[in-house]
């Protein structure tokens, strides 16, 4: 830029967010998507997966206002991250701690609702850990479906729960079992709202404090979710329940601790595939008795296929069983016609994701062969 140029583009709060913003986003575009996290031969898919999380935080946060919070659908179809689920609704809200709220919502026929309290994200961070996880089990649900649950730090009258002193967002999931997967349904409405519990005047009016504000969060968002997260898989000791050998899968397990964004009632099993266009991954198992259980495919940056129009994940509604209640899953390129194909849409890398919620019963190792994709059929 000359130096005419400058002095025609005096400085502002907002100008130097933005700028900012711009340049983290390069950034991220040389670093994130390069050698440095492993990332430099899959850099197509790594821009949408970046614009992808812009429009997710620009959605939650340049207009974000902690003091009248709003529930957002923070991923779809067109917005995938951190193992997006192609059976459950998610939504996201930013709150205060030193605020009491009430939250109104109905099951709407989910097989489970849960509300995780996220602390260190309301200014865009990722969370430090889950503060608290209500279930339908806490929600005090009536026949009709609809529940209320009141947040603030000091106790109030109803269906009450204490919020953390450094708590920043509230997670919702919405999970179902059923033919089409329920996150491609855009009729969809889960009736869910959250007020202040104390009177508030009217929003006040944008100007450029607040502007610049909300554009720094966006970058908080951004940065959060890509440089300043250690490469997947390189974060140190993965947990038991991932796997880092290709077509393999370690015992499904509970998670330990209170990470953040983890729902703490699934079991999960987790591992990448590897296959030869010539190639299918066959997976054995048996589903536990247990509240909710599916399978899906992401790519490396934990985003699902495209569930919209091809078959890429399995819930129970829409797996065929053996006899004997079983089931056997082929994940595989092509259409190999018999039941349980898994599209892998022609990758051939990915990560085979299972969640197993409220199993009341020990979950039966998942066993795996890679068969060339001729023989499958005959099996």
């Amino acid at each position: 830029m000359t130096e005419g140029q400058q002095s025609s583009t005096p400085a502002t709060q907002t100008r130097e967010a933005f700028h900012e913003l711009l340049d983290l986003l390069r950034d991220i575009d040389t670093r994130f998507l390069g050698p440095e996290w492993g990332n430099a031969e899959r850099v197509p898919e790594g821009h949408r997966y970046v614009t992808q999380l812009l429009l997710s935080g620009l959605e939650l946060f340049a207009e974000a206002d902690l003091e009248r919070p709003v529930f957002y659908r923070f991923v779809s179809p067109t917005k995938k991250f951190f193992g997006d689920n192609p059976d459950a609704i998610y939504y996201t809200a930013f709150i205060r701690p030193d605020r009491g709220y009430r939250i109104r919502g109905n099951t709407a026929g989910a097989v489970y609702t849960s509300l995780s309290i996220e602390l260190g994200t309301n200014e865009g961070g990722f969370s430090q850990r889950t503060a608290l996880a209500i279930s339908d089990k806490d929600l005090k649900v009536a026949a009709d479906g609809s529940y209320e649950v009141i947040l603030s730090p000091e106790q109030r009258p109803g269906n009450w729960f204490k919020l953390d002193p450094e708590v920043g967002s509230i997670t919702t999931r919405h999970y179902f079992e059923q033919e089409r997967p329920v996150a491609a349904d855009p009729t969809k409405v889960i009736p869910l709202s959250i007020e202040p519990l104390d009177p508030l005047g009217p929003r006040p009016p944008a100007d450029a404090a607040s502007i610049a504000l909300g554009l720094r969060r966006v970058a908080t968002y951004l940065r959060s979710r890509t440089i300043d997260r250690p490469p997947f898989m390189q974060a140190g000791q993965v947990p038991s329940w991932v796997s880092i050998v290709p077509n393999q899968f370690n015992p499904p397990e509970l998670p330990e601790g209170d990470v953040g964004f983890t729902l703490l009632d699934a079991a999960y099993a987790m591992a990448p595939y590897y296959l030869n266009p010539d190639q299918a991954l066959v997976i054995e198992g048996r589903f536990p008795k247990c509240r909710f259980a599916n399978v899906n495919l992401w790519n490396p940056f934990l985003q699902t296929y495209d569930y919209v129009t091809r078959q890429v994940s399995r819930n129970r509604k829409q797996t065929t069983l053996e006899p004997d209640g079983s089931f056997r899953m082929v994940v595989a390129h092509q259409n190999p016609g018999i039941p349980n194909w898994l599209d892998t849409e022609g990758r051939p890398m990915g990560i085979v994701y299972w969640r197993f919620l409220l199993p009341e019963e020990p979950i039966v190792p998942l066993k795996t062969e890679v068969v060339e994709f001729s023989k499958i059929a005959k099996r």
